[in-house]
């Protein structure tokens, strides 16, 4: 069930309603759709929405320039405002043992549904890459570059060269760097995130084995990765869904930890000495 707003003109639907009269007929076919299904685009990516209407990525974004839009995500927090993304789920009400009840369950939900994607093949695929890798340079932003911390130091611990960059240009300077058999992890919820697409497309550009991690099959990171891994998880614009998206980019980093494990046989090894290094930082 889709459903229309109609709030006014500050919002992103007002602007539509302001502009209609000047949008030529492909601007205009985008904008329709929009208002008729604004609580399901909210949760697309431009790939999805350009399909759903049949145009073109490159006109969704006119659409979003012509609304005084810097680009798809800022229309899409103009559009959720729209639809009441700031007030709080009536579930979210409560004292703290319910809002923990909540979370808990959101979280068994998005640990449930990312093991059912997983697939086992693509899993050992990576698995071997990463095992024989000189080096696996990790890249995400926001909620996501935590999630690629993590992972760094995990392959770190078990004598994998890993690294990530919070500085995107710091990033791009490192994967055009890496020597062949190199592999480049690209993690990102919606598939959509800027920098995280460049750094993947110019791992590609260098021959290099990359990997997405996300919750979108119809995103444009997909078409830079060589392996796609999907997590289940649903984010909104404003309330950013980030206990979703941790857990299970998590919970599916161990899975391709686990499969590393056991193409290398010095990994327990190798956990004893890293161990050790830092055990005088321990009390």
């Amino acid at each position: 069930m889709t459903t229309a707003v109609t709030p006014g003109a500050g919002g992103a639907i007002g602007r539509i309603r302001l502009h209609a009269d000047s949008l030529s007929p492909s601007l205009r076919r985008v904008a329709d759709h929009v208002v008729a299904h604004a609580d399901t685009t909210v949760h697309q990516t431009i790939t999805e929405v350009a399909a759903s209407v049949g145009v073109s990525e490159a006109t969704i974004t006119r659409l979003c320039h012509k609304l005084n839009y810097a680009g798809f995500h800022a229309f899409k927090i103009a559009l959720a405002s729209d639809l009441g993304g700031r007030r709080p789920h009536p579930d979210e009400a409560g004292d703290a043992p319910s809002q923990m009840q909540r979370l808990t369950q959101q979280a068994v939900r998005s640990l449930e549904g990312t093991a059912r994607m997983l697939d086992p093949q693509v899993t050992e695929d990576v698995a071997d890459r990463l095992a024989r890798a000189p080096r696996v340079d990790l890249t995400g932003q926001g909620n996501s570059s935590l999630t690629a911390q993590f992972f760094a130091h995990r392959l770190l611990r078990i004598g994998v060269p890993a690294a990530t960059y919070p500085d995107p240009h710091l990033a791009a300077v490192s994967i055009s760097t890496l020597p062949r058999g190199s592999v480049v992890i690209g993690l990102s919820g919606t598939g959509s995130t800027l920098d995280t697409i460049g750094h993947l497309k110019l791992a590609q550009q260098c021959g290099l084995y990359t990997v997405a991690v996300t919750h979108r099959s119809a995103s444009p990171i997909t078409r830079h990765a060589s392996a796609v891994l999907f997590t289940a998880s649903q984010e909104d614009p404003l309330t950013d869904g980030v206990l979703d998206t941790l857990t299970s980019q998590l919970l599916l980093l161990e899975a391709l930890y686990a499969a590393l494990l056991t193409r290398r046989p010095e990994a327990h090894a190798m956990l004893r000495v890293t161990a050790n290094s830092v055990g005088e930082k321990k009390a």
